[in-house]
């Protein structure tokens, strides 16, 4: 089995986090810093952290959301996420002072990233991608795809990280260029897949389905980021579980991180 950097956390208790910052980026879109030095100085790309809710909401599960900045001199933690029900519009709604409650950093990370990757984007599946990045510090390529420009809400100060080129791509060609992510992987891998040391991605599971076709057929290192459901996030429910070539294996210890290659899509 693949070995990468597993979880820091798979035991203990969450503990409460000052809010640094909560900002709304666009419409359903919110920038979360907490001031969080434990997490921040374990906390690799591709990890993530739970979220609890308060206590007069714990009818609402915890949710898992992507590391998408650390601040290791102010030990800040930034997650970027979009709001999709009731239970992230809990955290959505948080104000700076008040306190949180993480579990993490979770999960398996990301690999080491080689020169000249390819990072592929889908949405908020930015956030991670983001993350890796920052950390890698080498010259790279960036597709961030959308269906609009609306949906392309990333703060332009976070993609401003040095060697990443960013290119945009939204299907209705209101910004970038005009098709999918995959459309625009596929033309520069056509193009000249050797200058590409590997392809690292995060986003909706189609997506993630046509990436790892791309990079099986170019022979390139391909590494995908699930989103699944979570209810535990340290692999003791089973909730998460997915299939692989290796068996079924848990998106949120085993995971979310995986080669490309030992994924089974169904879909």
């Amino acid at each position: 089995m693949w070995s990468l950097k597993r979880s820091q956390c798979r035991t203990g208790r969450p503990q409460g986090y000052p809010v640094v910052e909560n900002r709304i980026v666009a419409p359903g879109f919110t920038r979360l810093t907490l001031l969080a030095p434990a997490i921040v100085q374990k906390a690799v790309p591709g990890q993530f952290v739970m979220l609890y809710p308060p206590p007069n909401r714990q009818q609402q599960l915890p949710r898992p959301l992507s590391i998408f900045k650390v601040d290791h001199k102010r030990g800040e933690l930034t997650l970027f996420f979009q709001v999709r029900g009731e239970g992230t519009g809990i955290f959505a709604d948080a104000e700076a002072g008040s306190t949180i409650k993480l579990l993490g950093p979770l999960g398996t990370g990301f690999p080491a990233l080689p020169e000249n990757s390819l990072l592929v984007a889908g949405g908020v599946g930015i956030a991670p991608l983001v993350f890796l990045a920052a950390a890698a510090a080498k010259p790279c390529s960036m597709i961030y795809a959308a269906c609009t420009a609306a949906q392309l809400v990333c703060p332009a100060a976070d993609l401003k990280i040095s060697g990443i080129t960013v290119l945009e791509t939204t299907e209705d060609g209101s910004r970038g260029e005009k098709g999918t992510a995959t459309n625009l992987l596929s033309r520069l891998l056509s193009a000249d897949a050797d200058r590409y040391g590997a392809i690292f991605s995060c986003g909706p599971r189609p997506m993630l389905k046509a990436v790892a076709n791309l990079g099986r057929l170019k022979g390139l290192p391909t590494w995908i980021s699930l989103e699944e459901r979570m209810a535990c996030g340290i692999g003791a429910c089973l909730g998460c579980a997915v299939a692989t070539r290796e068996g079924y294996r848990r998106v949120c210890y085993d995971g979310p991180v995986f080669p490309a290659e030992v994924v089974i899509f169904f879909d």
